[in-house]
């Protein structure tokens, strides 16, 4: 079994340490400086750039397709071996997000509700970011689902950083 690591980008190194990660998604606002640990190699890190709204705000990157579209298909590189570290700025709503999108991109037979509800049980802090997980719903196909099972499980407990955790891949 292979498992999704989410953090925030101030526990990456000591994350990528821990769990043995060997790539990673981050998805920061343009300009955030991230240090790629020397264990993720450059072609295993992909950096989205996207601000963590769900509407156009000014001086912001409103996540879009082309974004669910470059997870996806580094996602669906990812060989499963190592862990895969998703984190964003608190590690609370982009890499929540990425990380339910990748487990019903990866488990396409798994229910959205089963892998929601395995975040919440894993951060009482996850709220994926809506804008994402409805993108990725219109994607993949899932007929509103992936957003009927982040509406389910609510907005988490109000924080300066997310609870980290893991979600197992089957």
């Amino acid at each position: 079994m292979s498992f999704i690591h989410v953090c925030s980008l101030a526990r990456i190194e000591a994350a990528v340490e821990e769990i043995g990660a060997r790539s990673m998604v981050t998805l920061l606002q343009a300009g955030t400086l991230v240090v790629r640990p020397a264990a993720i190699a450059l072609d295993r890190h992909l950096f989205l750039s996207v601000s963590d709204i769900i509407e156009p705000v000014d001086g912001h990157i409103l996540p879009g397709e082309e974004h669910v579209h470059k997870l996806l298909d580094f996602v669906r590189s990812w060989d499963r071996i190592a862990p895969l570290l998703v984190h964003c700025f608190a590690g609370v709503s982009r890499s929540t997000a990425a990380a339910f999108i990748a487990a019903c991109a990866l488990n396409p037979q798994r229910k959205e509700g089963d892998i929601a509800r395995a975040i919440r049980a894993a951060s009482p802090t996850a709220t994926p970011n809506a804008r994402l997980v409805a993108l990725a719903d219109a994607v993949l196909g899932r007929g509103g689902r992936m957003v009927e099972a982040i509406a389910e499980i609510g907005r988490g407990e109000a924080c300066m950083e997310g609870v980290p955790f893991s979600l197992a891949i089957e």
